[in-house]
């Protein structure tokens, strides 16, 4: 194995590696030739003969342009190819039908279904605000006992929660004995009424009347059950009539809080249910249902709160759990395509049509939502259309290269006109290798816009004074607008010199 590596030197192994190379290069230089214009195919006259009746003929490049006898192009250094009766009267990419396996393009057709979305989001869990109770004495005295509780512990409803000595009761509940003796049902009820208003509760009246003892020592308990979320109230202390001793929160049923991204949240409504898994019971989903969406956004991470209820009888839901939440918007009967046939450019959802057999088409489309796969299609797409799911980026980088207009949503094709109106320029340099009227022929670099590569071709100047003092071999700098008749300079000036 040593002596074969021996035999050839570092400079014939580079030679090699670039021989490599270049066969990549040709390889690949071929496929790209067949996908885009058939030129060389074209002008030896096989293609036409298989063609029964040609319409006219015309230069891919040029698309709008249309002539009636084959021959060169005026526009570009390549043969016009036949348009055949029977294909579809859009300029589109064309394709022998037998290579249409080996660039690996496959096709999906559009059809209604039911789109079922899904948002997944963050989520927490929180006390349910509207389960709340404050614990307050109805009339003012010194704290005796609070039963050993603090912060955050959980009670049941009824529990006590402090003991409170009232001394102004004794002398009431006093009266109301004498009272009691005298036999006198008028006093008596008067005697009552005064008592409900010092604040004592009936049981504490109907206790004294039974043991005829007074009691001036009131037990304050729980009026729900839930946690203390605030205590303050300790042995000793004096407390008024009103004051807050504590605030009881519950979290049965508890609140589940997710952020959800507002790019998102158009299809979320109150009464939606949502499903909830936690880290603590990995096993396990939690259903709810949506009660409220807050009415303010987060500034920060621009999303949306909201706020669901779990049941949670048992109590294993903890305020502050991490929750993965999921959502399901309302789900709707929609046009739908594969998600990966979507061209996104940024500035426009571009997919690529099958026309006829080796035919395909852009077309501009107007998305909506996505979800498993699918996309809803608002607009540019009718049922029954095929939309290109593998392939549709080479074909598109085609139909740039080619100049193949692109279908608008309204499923119109631009016409002269309209790409008048909207006058969209490009910028480009050049040498000039010809002058001749109101046409200029350049010899220009790329231009990435239009995935132009460098080429020599003519150019209609917008009005035949723009070539001045511009003479033949001069570098120039220009702009130019694209038209059905082929691009038009609209400015031009000299450069370098």
């Amino acid at each position: 194995m040593t002596d074969e590596k021996e035999r050839f030197t570092p400079k014939q192994r580079a030679y090699g590696a670039m021989a490599a190379i270049a066969l990549v290069s040709l390889a690949a230089g071929y496929g790209l030739s067949t996908l885009g214009g058939q030129s060389e195919v074209m002008s030896d006259g096989v293609a036409e003969g298989e063609c029964e009746n040609v319409l006219y003929w015309y230069d891919p490049m040029v698309p709008g342009q249309r002539f009636d006898e084959p021959g060169k192009s005026p526009f570009m250094d390549m043969m016009l190819v036949p348009k055949c009766a029977g294909e579809s009267a859009t300029a589109g990419v064309q394709i022998d039908p037998g290579l249409v396996q080996n660039f690996g393009i496959r096709t999906a057709s559009a059809d209604f279904g039911i789109l079922e979305p899904e948002i997944v989001v963050s989520g927490t869990l929180a006390y349910n605000d509207r389960s709340v109770a404050l614990v307050q004495p109805r009339a003012g005295g010194y704290v005796q006992r609070t039963y050993g509780l603090a912060q955050d512990d959980v009670v049941a409803r009824g529990a006590p929660l402090v003991d409170i000595l009232v001394p102004s009761w004794g002398g009431a509940q006093r009266e109301y004995l004498a009272v009691l003796d005298t036999g006198d049902a008028a006093l008596t009820d008067a005697m009552r009424q005064r008592m409900h208003l010092l604040g004592m509760p009936e049981g504490i009246i109907a206790s004294v009347e039974r043991t005829r003892r007074a009691q001036t020592v009131i037990t304050i308990t729980a009026p729900s059950g839930g946690a203390i979320t605030s205590l303050g109230v300790r042995p000793g202390m004096t407390v008024l009539e009103g004051e807050t001793l504590a605030e009881i929160t519950g979290f049965s049923p508890i609140w589940l809080e997710a952020s959800v991204p507002e790019a998102q949240s158009a299809d979320i409504r109150e009464g939606q249910t949502v499903s909830a898994s936690l880290a603590a019971f990995p096993n396990e989903k939690f259903a709810g249902r949506i009660i409220a969406i807050l009415p303010s956004a987060d500034t920060a991470s621009r999303t949306l709160t909201v706020r669901a209820e779990l049941p949670n009888s048992r109590g294993r839901l903890k305020p502050g759990m991490f929750a993965r939440v999921s959502l399901t918007p309302n789900t709707r009967r929609a046009l739908l395509v594969p998600s990966e046939a979507i061209i996104r450019t940024g500035r426009r959802n571009i997919v690529m049509l099958k026309q006829d057999e080796g035919a395909f088409l852009p077309a501009e489309v107007e998305i909506g939502r996505e979800a498993n796969g699918q996309t809803e299609v608002l607009a540019g797409l009718a049922q029954g259309e095929q939309v290109v799911t593998s392939g549709q980026f080479l074909l598109d980088s085609e139909a740039s290269l080619s100049g193949i207009e692109i279908r608008s949503i309204d499923g119109v094709m631009p016409d002269a006109s309209k790409n008048e109106q909207a006058g969209k320029s490009y910028k480009a340099t050049g040498r000039v290798t010809k002058i001749a009227g109101d046409k200029i022929t350049l010899d220009h670099a790329p231009v990435p816009e239009l995935n132009w590569p460098t080429m020599v071709m003519p150019f209609e100047l917008n009005e035949t004074s723009l070539a001045g003092e511009i003479e033949v071999g001069d570098e120039v700098e220009f702009t130019f607008t694209q038209h059905d008749t082929g691009p038009r300079i609209v400015s031009i000036r000299k450069v370098g010199r």
